[in-house]
């Protein structure tokens, strides 16, 4: 049976709810119907591999992470993260604003490389009122396109279909995120 809230991460969860289409869309999580994290889903130390994939994290070093978003808009829905929980980029360190810059530019390549997308779409939301869902721990959001789009957030019938399972997502991408490095406190 899939986790309240987070829809099915696999075929076996997928498999147990039968006559289901599973279109893990935002709308239950921004009306509140999902219970939120009591922490902040960026601020974490050392974590272990069935942690990583729990929390979705890709990669994380001293002062960058990066993880898939769990409310996907499309395939392959980065968000990247600075390590400290800094809400805005003007108080980032410019040793913190370069590692940022340095794996979006990393993060895109991968991106293109696993999925070959049309184009990507790059943006971070500072604060509730500009759509931050976790406005106190600023993140920049990476959405593989294709053409054939019709906007950023196409629906149907207040629906989104994204083809691929995020435990899938996660297995494309987590070897290409492979660095050596180890999450640190």
């Amino acid at each position: 049976m899939a986790r309240r809230g987070t829809g099915p991460r696999n075929r076996a969860e997928a498999a147990s709810e039968p006559h289901r289409l599973w279109a893990p869309w935002r709308r239950a999580y921004v009306q509140g119907a999902v219970p939120r994290p009591s922490g902040c889903i960026f601020c974490f130390g050392r974590i272990d591999a069935a942690e990583r994939r729990d929390r979705l994290v890709l990669s994380a070093d001293r002062l960058v992470l990066v993880m898939l978003n769990r409310y996907p808009y499309n395939n392959g829905h980065l968000m990247i993260a600075p390590r400290r929980h800094v809400a805005s980029p003007e108080l980032l360190t410019a040793r913190e604003g370069a590692a940022l810059a340095a794996m979006i530019a990393a993060a895109v390549a991968r991106l293109r490389r696993a999925y070959h997308p049309d184009g990507l779409n790059i943006g971070a939301n500072l604060g509730r009122a500009a759509g931050a869902g976790i406005a106190a721990h600023m993140h920049w959001h990476l959405v593989p396109r294709w053409d054939g789009d019709t906007n950023f957030m196409p629906v149907a019938a207040g629906t989104r279909v994204i083809s691929e399972l995020l435990d899938e997502t996660y297995a494309r991408l987590a070897p290409l995120f492979k660095t050596g490095r180890q999450p640190v406190s």
